[in-house]
């Protein structure tokens, strides 16, 4: 009896060679990728490297994503091969197969799909883990030599998600075959549609949750308001796909066929009346198409935009290349500040590199909730982050001395208001404080990331130090009746210097080296500073670079993937149209259409069902836009030209990607239906 079960759960899978295959081979692929990402993870030499905590972050995240996906499309593919298969079990009930030989059959068949998917997988994956690891150090710029490396951990944990996921799919095709009776087994797949109904609700739904989520996509302002609502607007998006594609296609189709003088066309008649009747079937199907794409089209489309555009994003992280910043718990003697800042001059010119340009700043520095004329310092949940302001509090002084523009004369409680939003009240309250203001002017600065980080930017000059210490005091209160880590007088210096890359961060190391030796000589002319903060741009560009190349990795790795799915469901939607549409063309055919008119149908049929997905992901890509753009310049990469044309060259090379998978998925339906073509 083994032998029997084994020749023909063998003889199965070669007689459905062309649904088995393609699932033989996602099994491999997959198993290949998870393989490999879960290797990366735990390579003790990406562990070594600079960065290595966003690489093993990323990485991590793939692990997880490619689990999760791998379980979603695996059982999405076994469930097609069931719908085909029911026939052919159904008649192995009729002459005299119990239902647990059949399982015992089936057994046989997932135990081997296993043993290929997971042992191809293994073998594929141990073979491309070091190409891919080349290519992950090449695109964060290591020089690390790469050893060869089997990981352990990466083959048993394949061995364990593959199992249970194929135990999983062969538990749940038994249970179709205990549940069902031999007459319905022989159904299988040919079960007819119902027209489907016209469901004006669920249609409106999916149109009010699309408009939703393309309305908050375009009202978004600020990089922090687009975090907080971009999955929110994901998911409104993600539901209205859906409700259309299962609803309002059908709407559609209904309206299309009213129309008179377009659906009494043979072309149009057949095409329509088609899609009418398996659009309830085939609209899931369209809206994962449609999904699938548009991740693969945002994934894509930013982490190229992010790693092309390192240089923009470090020019726009760090706005020198050495950036100092002194933090004071009490206002510093003006002479103090200045000997900081010469001091630091003349760190640079010691270590041999010529100063370009500099700037220096001292005053406080926090963010508010803003309404009009109201600021008031928040925090946590209590936060609104469509008004979130940051604020900076100069002496007139100061801000004369730091950008050469002349302010008019301030008495006590009077301030000049310089900021981006428009303004026009007599007064302005900071934490219940009220301040007149003497004069409005409009902050016409390159804010650079910061207009995509907060909703305003303003500055409040006041008067002298004398006026600045209540503010200081007010805010110190607020910030210990929060729990929040006290606030600091800041003096915010940058020197921009000539040199090479090496050269450059030879400076920064020295210079790091005499500044921590002001804090630990308290070195009496430079102040009492409490703490300080050292970046230099050349320094992390590596830290950027292993932060975007990862991204960029991840992201070709996870749009592998789904286009690997999108293709699968692509594959086995034509095969599964193909049978539906074989024995019906050919019964046109006998009623007097010619073969020409048949295959002007089909192709028209298959046309607008294959784009249609492609045409709407694109449209959510288009309606994504805004707040794309704003979640990258939270990442400080605000080169909207470089977005655009990596967004747009991404598209046409998916495009073409897509009508390539078009042209070889529609061969098959072809093969099926047969003479009709």
């Amino acid at each position: 009896m083994g032998h029997l079960y084994r020749k023909l759960a063998w003889t199965n899978i070669r007689n459905n060679k062309q649904f088995y295959l393609p699932y033989l081979l996602t099994g491999i692929l997959s198993a290949m990728m998870f393989y490999c990402m879960r290797a990366m993870q735990g390579n003790e030499g990406i562990q070594a490297m600079r960065g290595a905590g966003y690489i093993q972050f990323l990485l991590t995240m793939g692990v997880v994503v490619i689990g999760i996906f791998v379980c979603i499309f695996l059982f999405y593919t076994n469930s097609f091969i069931m719908k085909r298969r029911k026939k052919e079990l159904g008649i192995y009930n009729i002459l005299g197969m119990e239902k647990k030989h059949i399982a015992g059959v089936m057994f046989l068949e997932t135990l081997f799909t296993f043993a290929v998917s997971v042992g191809g997988g293994l073998v594929t994956g141990i073979l491309f883990n070091k190409l891919l690891q080349m290519l992950l150090y090449r695109l964060i710029g290591s020089k690390s030599s790469i050893p060869f490396y089997i990981s352990g951990w990466g083959c048993l944990q394949t061995v364990q998600l593959f199992g249970a996921i194929y135990a999983a799919t062969f538990l749940y095709d038994f249970m179709q075959i205990q549940t069902a009776n031999p007459a319905e087994l022989l159904r299988g797949g040919s079960v007819g549609e119902r027209e489907p109904k016209t469901k004006v609700f669920m249609t409106a739904v999916g149109i009010a949750c699309l408009a939703g989520g393309y309305t908050i996509a375009a009202v978004a302002r600020n990089a922090g308001e687009a975090i907080v609502m971009f999955f929110p607007a994901v998911v409104l998006v993600i539901i209205g796909t859906y409700s259309l594609f299962t609803t309002g296609s059908i709407a559609f189709l209904k309206a299309l066929r009213k129309n008179k003088n377009y659906y009494y066309q043979t072309r149009h008649f057949t095409t329509v009346s088609g899609m009418l009747y398996r659009m309830k079937q085939n609209a899931v199907g369209l809206a994962n198409i449609c999904i699938l794409s548009t991740m693969v089209l945002v994934m894509i489309s930013t982490t190229v935009s992010l790693y092309a555009g390192v240089k923009d994003e470090l020019q726009e992280r760090y706005p020198a290349e050495i950036n100092v910043t002194l933090y004071y718990d009490s206002l510093p003697a003006r002479e103090n500040l200045d000997s900081a800042y010469e001091e630091l001059k003349k760190c640079v010119t010691d270590s041999g590199r010529m100063i370009t340009a500099q700037t220096r700043e001292f005053g406080l520095t926090f963010t508010v909730s803003r309404d009009g004329a109201v600021m008031e310092t928040k925090f946590g949940g209590e936060v609104n982050m469509s008004e979130l302001a940051l604020v900076k509090v100069m002496t007139r002084e100061d801000y004369e001395r730091d950008t050469a523009e002349q302010l008019p004369e301030l008495a006590d409680g009077e301030v000049v208001l310089i900021s981006n939003n428009a303004f026009d009240g007599a007064s302005v309250w900071v934490d219940q404080t009220e301040y007149r203001v003497k004069e409005v002017r409009e902050l016409e600065a390159d804010l650079g990331m910061m207009k995509d980080m907060v909703a305003g930017y303003l500055y409040l000059i006041v008067k002298d130090g004398a006026a600045m210490e209540p503010i200081y005091e007010n805010l110190k209160a607020v910030y210990a009746a929060a729990g929040r880590t006290q606030p600091s007088y800041r003096l915010e210096m940058g020197l921009e210097i000539d040199g090479t890359p090496e050269e450059k961060v030879a400076c920064a190391a020295f210079v790091r080296e005499q500044v921590d030796g002001w804090k630990e000589n308290r070195t009496a002319d430079i102040g009492g500073f409490e703490s300080r903060y050292f970046e230099s741009r050349q320094e992390s560009y590596e830290d950027f670079l292993s932060l975007n190349g990862g991204l960029f990795f991840l992201g070709l790795f996870l749009g592998a993937m789904f286009l690997m799915v999108t293709v699968l469901i692509i594959y086995y939607k034509q095969i599964s149209e193909g049978y539906d549409d074989k024995e019906r063309y050919a019964i046109m055919e006998r009623v007097g259409m010619s073969s020409e008119e048949v295959k002007a149908s089909i192709n028209a049929q298959v046309r607008t069902v294959f784009f249609l997905p492609l045409a709407a992901a694109v449209i959510h890509l288009a309606a994504a836009f805004p707040m794309l753009r704003l979640l990258l310049g939270g990442l400080q990469l605000t080169n909207v030209p470089l977005f655009v044309g990596c967004l747009c060259g991404t598209v046409l090379v998916f495009g073409f990607m897509y009508l390539l998978v078009f042209r070889m998925t529609s061969r098959s339906y072809y093969r099926i239906v047969g003479e009709q073509v």
